[in-house]
């Protein structure tokens, strides 16, 4: 899999996004990232600031590595599959004396190592920014970008010394911080929690479970608004059927996905290890967890199935999870991949912080430990757009002997669409978009009220006011949806040829998203226990690595990367998520509206393309080609009473990311579906023997 810069695609897009942007200074056009010249410099960063790093050293014949990963995921190969040993690193891998030479000088230049790869694949030191900007004789400065704050560099940065030859790459130079990809439906009123309920009691506990659905549609419904001289009438699929709450308990989740009969059959994850890599920990995870397992059905969480690692020792605060919002990420991913492997050990692997080069160090952990074959990655670093080649290549290096040693390594696509960028482009995160990881997007999943099964759709979601307390006049915004588009950085790995353009494409696979179809999870805030609903592609990744270890115990040993065997599926081994059919999409909202004597005559597209846009860019609300969606009428609102707040929402439009048969930019192949996608990856008619205790 070659490894590529894009710069002068990269540099037109950045060009065509930053208009009359001036950089604040000229660029180089090797390691420092381009994508500065969009970004506002704050001047350079404080010296005394402490810094780790991840230094990589180069492998030798590192083409003859990426072929010889490459056969690994060749079906034809006789080397399909058969995983990298220790012995099998140690061709490429750095000579001893080469590795001494890189520690000897970057412990000259001040630095303190914190610790080494066993192969001497990278050295972990610490420093601080001075130490830094002398070593590898740079500038780092402190940048914005879109509201988001991230330290680059403003010259090459070069190792001083011989030893600089030996070096592929550095993470933690550039410092962006890993970011949960978690979506929460909040009333747009109060900006609280749609759904967040005590469950102190066992009385409570069961009204939460009985309040959720996963049926949330109902036929058609009629509403006429009057304000004034102003009239509105609406009809259309309603939404939030009798008050109750939509979302899958993991029951629903497991039959949505095809797996309650393997599940049954003792193919439930047992054997497997399923580990998420997480920043600071979540002290009340496992009380919440078992809480919930309690409550659906679960296996309980115990010594045996459940523990957490702490690759950089625990964080100085033990409540930095909760105070900086990874607590209900934590949690989210524990509930969720155990509700879909309930007999898989969940190990949360959480670094001491959240920065790329806290991640990326887990991320070596996990492969040099040996501690899990399918690993969760609920969260993405910076977009493509502000990142620099040594961030690329820091992760994609560690992914890469990840995936030479068998192991699938998830990754969200993220949950703001294109985030502006439109296609082909899109908004690529990191490190989604290596070769060597696996992308997962997100759906949306609804009942259909007018016949059997269920409806699925890309993720991606506009919300319009109907009515707004009195006001007739069309506004709304786009809310979210799954990220992805085209790398312009990793070129189009071989699995990926029948794929558009000449680039890494993301997602590869998708898995629900959507949380106006979310999870309910059990969480801790102050002393108290809360059921709330949640989504995003935060949801998604745990969701398919889950799935992933279930087809690892039925193949009977490790399958690797996901992303290259998903893309050889036959048809009907996934489930292919296209837009919705005709059939129920005549059913969409129509409206009628009188507007001061104006009357005007409305069609499902047009509520959305009509309204005008609370948000900034106002380009968010724009439905771009897209005319295949689902979309309903939510009235009464968060509770409200109907005819104060009703709202129009649609279900598949994410941006200008678009659903289309066979692989696209929102959901990738699509969505398992159970025993044909297990067999399918396998390519067995049967799983591995179950031991008794399986059984």
């Amino acid at each position: 899999m070659v490894r590529i810069l894009r710069t002068f695609a990269l540099a037109a897009a950045m060009a065509t996004l930053a208009g009359s942007t001036q950089s604040a200074f000229s660029l180089p056009t090797h390691n420092v990232p381009i994508g500065l010249a969009l970004a506002s410099d704050h001047g350079r960063v404080d010296p005394a600031s402490e810094v780790n790093l991840t230094v990589v050293l180069k492998l030798h014949q590192r083409a003859e590595f990426d072929k010889a990963v490459e056969e690994l995921y060749d079906p034809a190969s006789p080397k399909f599959q058969q995983w990298f040993t220790e012995k099998d690193f140690e061709r490429y891998a750095p000579t001893a004396r080469e590795f001494d030479t890189v520690r000897s000088e970057l412990t000259k230049q001040g630095f303190s190592v914190l610790s080494t790869d066993p192969l001497r694949l990278s050295i972990r030191v610490h420093g601080n920014a001075a130490t830094v900007e002398r070593a590898f004789q740079t500038e780092l400065h402190t940048f914005t970008y879109n509201g988001r704050t991230f330290q680059a560099h403003t010259r090459d940065a070069q190792l001083a010394g011989p030893a600089g030859e030996l070096i592929d790459s550095v993470s933690g130079i550039e410092r962006h911080q890993a970011r949960p990809q978690l979506s929460v439906v909040t009333n747009p009123k109060t900006g609280k929690l749609a759904v967040k309920k005590l469950v102190s009691t066992k009385q409570s506990q069961a009204a939460f479970v009985a309040s959720l659905t996963d049926a949330p549609l109902t036929v058609s419904a009629s509403e006429n608004f009057t304000s004034g001289t102003d009239s509105a009438q609406y009809k259309g699929l309603q939404y939030g059927a009798n008050g109750l709450t939509a979302a899958f308990t993991p029951k629903q989740l497991q039959a949505h996905y095809g797996l309650s009969s393997l599940i049954k059959d003792g193919y439930n994850g047992n054997g497997e290890t399923v580990a998420l890599v997480e920043a600071y920990g979540y002290p009340q995870a496992k009380a919440d967890a078992n809480t919930a397992a309690t409550l659906f059905g679960l296996p309980t969480l115990t010594s045996s199935n459940f523990s957490v690692v702490y690759p950089e020792g625990q964080p100085l605060n033990p409540n930095a999870g909760v105070l900086t919002g990874w607590d209900s990420e934590i949690a989210l991913d524990i509930q969720s991949a155990h509700a879909i492997a309930p007999g898989a050990k969940i190990l949360v692997v959480a670094s001491s912080g959240q920065d790329n080069e806290d991640q990326i160090n887990s991320l070596s952990y996990i492969i040099s430990k040996k501690l899990a074959k399918t690993v969760s990655s609920s969260w993405e670093n910076d977009s493509e757009i502000i990142a620099g080649s040594l961030e690329e290549e820091a992760f994609n290096t560690v992914l890469e002997s990840g995936a030479a040693a068998g192991i699938s390594f998830q990754f969200s696509s993220g949950d703001g669409g294109d985030l502006g960028l439109g296609t082909p482009v899109g908004a690529v995160d990191i490190p989604s978009n290596s070769p060597y990881a696996t992308g997962v997007g997100g759906t949306s999943v609804l009942n259909n009220p007018y016949g059997s099964g269920q409806i699925v759709t890309g993720w991606g979601n506009n919300i319009v006011y109907l009515n707004d307390f009195g006001s007739l006049t069309l506004a709304g915004y786009y809310f979210g949806g799954a990220g992805g588009g085209q790398s312009q950085y990793f070129s189009k790995p071989s699995w990926q040829n029948s794929l558009p353009g000449s680039w890494r494409q993301v997602p590869d696979v998708s898995a629900l998203a959507d949380p106006y179809t979310g999870f309910p999870i059990i969480i801790t805030s102050g002393s108290e226990q809360f059921g709330e609903v949640y989504g995003g592609t935060s949801l998604a990744s745990p969701i398919f690595t889950a799935t992933w270890a279930i087809a690892d115990q039925y193949n009977g040993k490790a399958l690797g990367q996901a992303a290259p065997l998903v893309a050889r599926l036959k048809s009907g081994d996934i489930h292919d998520v296209a837009p919705p059919a005709s059939s129920i999409r005549k059913y969409n909202p129509t409206g009628q509206l009188d507007i001061n004597g104006t009357i005007t005559s409305l069609n499902s597209t047009q509520i959305f393309t009509t309204a005008t846009n609370e948000d900034d860019p106002p380009a968010d609300l724009t439905l771009y080609s897209q005319t295949s969606f689902l979309s309903v009428i939510w009235p009464g609102a968060f509770g409200y009473p109907v005819s104060e707040l009703d709202l129009a929402i649609s279900f598949g439009t994410d941006s200008s990311l678009t659903v289309t048969s066979g692989w696209d930019n929102v959901t990738g192949w699509g969505e398992p579906n159970g025993l044909p996608f297990i067999k399918g990856v396998t390519g067995k008619s049967t799983g591995a023997p179950l031991a008794k205790s399986e059984q």
